[in-house]
């Protein structure tokens, strides 16, 4: 007999996704600190720490697309999820253009809107990754093997990525200015799909399963760095290596686990704490949360922005007491955002629905 299919949101994807928010509007507040204390060991530390964010950002993509894929397909609605889902790889890719644009001249040197960013590889990962979720949804089992192979396809031939010139390389490595390529970054997506497809299929207990099987892999990843390192030619070891890809997905979903252990322990039917509704709404307003503490942090507005002001020339007091302000401008804007967007696309359904010629009608059965 198959355990029951997840159907509730899994809260602990949005804690984590909330999480990572925090700690990459404190990365990116770095730049506040004078440059000697960017130097120090608590700064090392700090960065160390950063790192998990870009995957835990990949991994929580992936594990929704392949979650609502599944339970879709097995509903009947798998067409209405694929097009929503591709109009979200399609909105984030938007965003991402709106970030590049605050940073550079795209009318002037248009090369930068080929500058991979984390918003871009999110949006280019989700584009990959929806055929085959979509295509096997209605067979879990098989997507959440294919998608962990490609995974660990991804971790392997990323070394190899490195020498890739011409074209290619403005999205495999980081030779053009790449922030984020997708070698390594999209296999922690492919790894996201095959536990949100364990997810969708056999529930939360099947999730942490899930969960410990990859800590497990993660591990002997890490355990590998030696033989792994001595296997590719000279390669950036800290970014490109499968040891080190498996070092960070075991920390992911360790803290996965502990968020799925403690949303399991709440009542389901309790009253969210202010510090989860605080959580909850930058993991579920992270695209937002993203574009807003960049705007704070670096876009001139009348000639002010946190770094105009405090760049390089912080203490650690000032630094955090910035950086709690920075974060609480972007959760204001968040929450002020939201009910305005909900109200738009009230107005645009609407509208929609009242069309003459059906097209009303369809537009409804969309969304």
């Amino acid at each position: 007999m198959n355990p029951a299919p997840l159907q509730e949101r899994v809260r602990a994807i949005d804690w984590l996704r909330g999480v990572a928010v925090l700690f990459m509007v404190q990365c990116h507040a770095l730049v506040l600190l004078r440059p000697e204390l960017r130097k120090s060991d608590t700064t090392r530390f700090l960065l160390e720490l950063d790192g998990l964010v870009a995957p835990a950002f990949l991994f929580s993509a992936g594990f929704a697309l392949a979650l609502l894929l599944v339970r879709s397909a097995a509903g009947g609605k798998r067409g209405q999820r694929l097009g929503r889902n591709l109009k979200r790889a399609a909105q984030v890719l938007g965003v991402a253009t709106l970030v590049n644009w605050m940073w550079f001249p795209l009318f002037r040197e248009p090369r930068w809107l080929v500058r991979l960013d984390i918003l871009h590889c999110v949006g280019l990962s989700l584009m990959i990754v929806l055929p085959v979720a979509a295509g096997l949804a209605s067979r879990p089992r098989v997507l959440r093997g294919v998608a962990l192979a490609l995974a660990l396809i991804t971790f392997f031939l990323s070394p190899l990525g490195e020498a890739v010139t011409g074209p290619w390389a403005y999205v495999l490595n980081k030779s053009t200015g790449a922030v984020f390529p997708l070698l390594p970054w999209l296999g922690f997506t492919w790894l996201g799909a095959y536990a949100g497809a364990v997810a969708g299929e056999q529930g939360r207990a099947g999730l942490v399963r899930a969960l410990l099987f990859l800590i497990a892999l993660g591990l002997v990843g890490k355990l590998a760095a030696e033989p792994l390192r001595d296997l590719y030619p000279e390669h950036r070891f800290f970014v490109t290596n499968p040891s080190h890809a498996g070092t960070r997905w075991m920390w992911v979903c360790l803290v996965l686990l502990g968020l799925v252990g403690l949303e399991w322990r709440m009542a389901s039917d309790a009253a969210p704490s202010r510090v989860r509704r605080f959580v909850e709404t930058f993991g579920t307003a992270s695209m937002s949360a993203y574009f807003f503490h960049e705007a704070l942090l670096y876009f001139h507005v009348f000639g002010f922005s946190f770094e105009v002001v405090w760049g390089n020339r912080s203490g650690w007091g000032q630094y955090a007491l910035l950086t709690g302000a920075l974060i609480g401008l972007t959760y204001g804007l968040c929450v002020a955002v939201d009910p305005a967007l909900s109200a738009v696309r009230r107005g645009v359904r609407f509208l929609a629905e009242t069309l003459p010629g059906g097209f009303g009608e369809k537009f409804a059965r969309s969304r």
